[in-house]
């Protein structure tokens, strides 16, 4: 992959201001500035070190420069051409190159803590941003994608947002001056020196087409290869439980192979690339050799001269690539960059301040009630119809239904993750007082969603995720609650006993009780249960929601489930189906629980 970048990186400059000037031709290339002055907004805090990079930059480029022209008179001295200064000219060379590399390894310095910094700002502020975005609108990207944003598009533009400016003024410098030395000793070298470096980009315009189409290819397998390895091994389980490895073996050799293929066609082509361009450059190189020993055979210059010359056609020639490379540079950044301000830009969720009002009333309880609501996920498509839903503090309240008919749904609308195209889902306190679900109303809620939660970690870590300050004892106390405390008060370091990845180590069952124990312990006055007891038995799933209305008599309880032992708890039922939620009466709700 390492050579698939460098081969995408080598001399696209061409390909890259094409692109720049149907851009400007069809009037998008203002995005491109946007994308910019975006970029340039966190480069503006660290103005200052941007501008010491600048001066070290050129000192550092002066300084090889000394070097060069002080090494060819040392070779002029030793040749006989010369015969003063000796020291003088060796004290110069070992200096400025002592001082080249010092300013060098400053730069690499700062340019690494600087890229570290502003990577840092970038992902806090778009972290920030992701977790404040509104649910519906974020959706819309994959986790891969988001992923994809968060840590590829931004590593690009934290590495170009402070070394693009200072790169553009160090290699103009370089090349400048680099040709003006040339030039001051022979004014045909330094045509010669000037001319190798366009010809050699000429030449590789023709090739960048080909190189482009291959580079593709290996990136579009590249990512089904990876998609395929992620999610054998996020499945791994179940291939091992269907007794199906050796198919997935089988898959992953055939995905492969198609890989190994494209990657050689694509390895043979860089491989004629680079013969074609080095045997161009090896031609233009002889050429300048060749004048040189010319104009050395008539005496016009000396050897020092010539060892100067073609040192610097070669610092020449990478000075003007490197000039025009910062196309290209430019041009990734701004994608990377846009890319980084969709996610900027989604709307934020709805915030609500008046919310904060409601804490007050915690003790008490509070209402969730939905009037009248009308929802979907895509217009046209509706999910709930006109239906209302009412939960009071000390109610246990069941949403049952076929899977994919709302009942998760409804839980979002009551989290105040998405919202109502009409009617009102709202929060009532013990006064009276009514706020709409909204982001600020979500600390009120503890909220087990399906699956499993459980995070990499203790026990403890687990549990103090939503209590920062909780005590041993209230950790113990909730795992009681949650019926979790005997099988963790066996474990070898009980609540400080590590469990793997989503719960690795612990059964289903365990894993489910962990989570009712982790919302146990944030004891908000709302808590909802998203199938959150389906791995438990009936008694231990009974004794739990006992445990919990007991714990806090005023806990409003909002479970999704199938399970009859629940409904027998419950004060209300109300059905989700055919996109309506239906309340049903003691007799439907019997009925129901019989039927399971």
């Amino acid at each position: 992959m390492d050579e698939e970048n460098q081969n995408q990186n080598k001399n696209p400059a061409f390909e890259s201001l094409d692109i720049l000037i149907s851009r400007w031709r069809d009037g998008t290339f203002g995005e491109i500035i946007e994308d910019w002055k975006w970029i340039f907004s966190y480069s503006a805090r660290y103005k200052g070190a941007i501008v010491f990079y600048v001066i070290l930059g050129v000192f550092s480029t002066s300084m090889g420069l000394v070097s060069s022209v002080a090494s060819k008179y040392l070779i002029d001295i030793i040749t006989g051409f010369e015969t003063s200064k000796l020291w003088v000219m060796l004290m110069i060379m070992i200096g400025s190159t002592v001082f080249s590399l010092a300013f060098s390894s400053i730069i690499s310095r700062i340019t690494a803590k600087l890229s570290i910094d502003i990577n840092n700002d970038i992902q806090a502020d778009i972290f920030d941003k992701i977790v404040d975005a509104d649910w519906l609108a974020l959706n819309k990207y994959s986790n891969g994608d988001i992923l994809n944003r968060f840590n590829g598009d931004i590593g690009t533009v934290s590495s170009n947002a402070i070394s693009w400016l200072p790169t553009i003024i160090i290699a103009i410098y370089n090349f400048i001056a680099t040709f003006f030395v040339i030039l001051h000793y022979d004014w045909i070298m330094a045509v010669i020196a000037l001319a190798s470096a366009p010809f050699m980009l000429l030449m590789s315009r023709f090739m960048i087409k080909k190189q482009r189409d291959y580079s593709k290819k290996v990136r579009e397998m590249s990512s089904e290869l990876m998609t395929f390895e992620v999610e054998a091994i996020y499945n791994f389980d179940t291939i091992k439980s269907f007794g199906v490895a050796p198919h997935y073996s089988k898959k992953m050799r055939w995905w492969q192979s198609k890989f190994r293929d494209i990657s050689l066609k694509y390895n043979l082509f860089s491989i004629k690339t680079n013969i074609l361009m080095s045997v161009m450059g090896t031609l233009v190189q002889f050429a300048a050799f060749g004048y040189c020993l010319f104009r050395l055979w008539t005496g016009d210059i000396t050897y020092g001269t010539m060892t100067l010359f073609l040192q610097q056609r070669s610092n020449l020639s990478s000075a003007f690539s490197n000039v025009v490379s910062i196309i290209p540079s430019f041009l990734n950044s701004s994608v990377s960059a846009h890319r980084i301000r969709e996610l900027v830009e989604l709307p934020r969720e709805v915030h609500i301040p008046e919310s904060g009002e409601m804490d007050k009333y915690a003790e008490e309880g509070f209402q969730v009630r939905m009037q009248d609501v009308n929802f979907s996920y895509v217009q046209g498509t509706r999910v709930i119809t006109d239906s209302a839903f009412e939960a009071n503090p000390g109610e246990i309240v069941a949403l049952v239904g076929p899977s994919g008919e709302g009942k998760t749904t409804m839980i979002r609308l009551i989290l105040g993750l998405v919202r109502p195209e009409k009617g009102k889902v709202k929060l009532r306190a013990s006064n009276g007082r009514e706020i709409p679900m909204n982001a600020e109303t979500r600390h009120l809620f503890a909220y087990v969603p399906q699956g499993n939660t459980i995070l990499s970690g203790t026990i403890a870590e687990n549990m103090r995720m939503v209590k920062e300050d909780a005590t041993d004892e209230e950790i113990i106390e909730a795992l009681k609650v949650a019926c979790a405390w005997d099988f963790v008060e066996k474990l070898p370091d009980t609540i400080n006993s590590s469990v793997g990845e989503r719960g690795r180590g612990l059964s289903e069952g365990q894993a489910q009780r962990v989570a009712i124990a982790r919302a146990v312990l944030r004891d908000s006055p709302i808590l909802l249960l998203d199938e959150a007891t389906s791995a438990l038995d009936v008694t231990t799933e009974r004794t739990v929601l006992k445990n919990i209305v007991q714990q806090h008599p005023n806990k409003t309880c909002i479970v999704t489930t199938h399970r009859p032992s629940v409904l027998n708890l419950c004060q209300r039922v109300y059905r989700v189906m055919e996109t309506k939620v239906t309340e049903l009466s003691e007799e439907e709700s019997s009925r129901m629980a019989m039927d399971f």
